[in-house]
């Protein structure tokens, strides 16, 4: 049973900022590097930002690097990515995963959150 539940997606204009998170469940968080993807009408998903287990460290898709950061508390398993200055071609669905460059749990992703940014 993993469960992947995203949240804190919205409508924002141009410029505004939205935190999402992620809350995980049926594996061992702290043992996994999480990720978070995105999928636009008509594309494929992409990733959009990584973090690894402790030691922590990040990566950004080039179209997100110095507006979003990813962050994760072991304790609540729970993943984050703030995001800001936010641009219209940044509207789509959000989910997070499990894994750094791949989804571990292809099978399980969750509804994502929808993050529309008005133009």
């Amino acid at each position: 049973q993993v469960q992947l539940v995203e949240s804190g997606g919205g409508l924002v204009q141009p410029g505004g900022s939205l935190r999402l998170s992620c809350v995980a469940s049926g594996f061992t968080f702290s043992n996994y590097a999480m990720s978070w993807y995105r999928q636009a009408p008509g594309k494929e998903r992409e990733l959009v930002a990584a973090i690894s287990s402790a030691p922590y460290s990040t990566n950004y898709a080039d179209s997100v690097k110095g507006r979003f950061t990813i962050s994760r508390d072991n304790a609540k398993t729970t993943l984050y990515l703030q995001m800001n200055s936010l641009k219209p071609e940044d509207t789509a669905v959000y989910y997070c995963n499990a894994g750094y460059d791949s989804p571990k749990y292809y099978a399980s992703w969750g509804q994502g959150t929808q993050v529309t940014v008005s133009s």
